[in-house]
């Protein structure tokens, strides 16, 4: 077991943009594919697919096979279990309804598109970018009393376990139990402030007005 701290670092720029707006395109991707129609969410989801699988296969592929169990149990209650017209005339007490067909592959279409555009962010963006840009969003909830570098902290200690968890990581809950668990180690962890420039700005103001014209539209 280990623990770490961080460490702020001086601010630097970089000559690629901000890693918190980076996070807030990225979610405003998301956002966006939860409210696209099926006709508009397939060639989007295809479209995710194939850049996960271009720019972070083997990341695209870990985490979409270990969703598989979740996805099949999406395709089990909406296909089987939602009212409709059997898809299978020829068996229809065990056939699948054809609005739970339509729904189960709008719902698992939504989470591999997901999982491939948490993919991708993992593999384009380091951990150290990540967090920065996690503790940059999270600079105002300092107003609130919330400590913006533990949440940061915490966010690197999850990414850390979720990264580790390979076929020889210990993947049992009584490991961490264990009076044998291994000594604790600590570990300084640099957080890199990054400064916004002018095309930072300009992209988000220009995200901030196209999220206030869809609220009002």
């Amino acid at each position: 077991m280990w623990v770490s701290a961080l460490r702020h670092g001086g601010k630097g720029r970089v000559p690629s943009m901000h890693s918190g707006l980076i996070l807030l395109l990225w979610l405003a991707g998301v956002i966006l594919l939860q409210a696209l129609p099926l006709p508009a969410l397939l060639p989007a989801a295809l479209a995710c697919l194939f850049v996960a699988l271009l720019f972070a296969r083997l990341r695209a592929l870990r985490l979409l096979r270990r969703v598989r169990v979740l996805m099949l149990a999406i395709v089990i209650l909406f296909a089987w279990f939602t009212p409709g017209e059997a898809l299978l005339l020829v068996w229809p007490s065990v056939s699948p309804t054809r609005e739970g067909a339509l729904m189960a592959l709008e719902h698992g279409a939504r989470l591999a598109a997901v999982v491939c555009m948490v993919a991708l962010l993992l593999e384009r963006l380091p951990t150290e970018r990540l967090v920065g840009g996690m503790y940059a969003l999270c600079r105002p909830l300092a107003l609130c009393g919330v400590s913006p570098e533990r949440l940061a902290l915490r966010l690197l200690l999850v990414l850390r376990y979720v990264e580790s968890t390979g076929p020889g990581a210990a993947r049992d809950w009584r490991h961490w139990l264990a009076e044998d668990a291994g000594p604790v180690s600590a570990e300084v962890v640099h957080l890199r402030r990054e400064r916004l420039g002018a095309a930072d700005w300009l992209l988000g103001g220009a995200l901030i007005g196209l999220v206030c014209w869809w609220a009002l539209a």
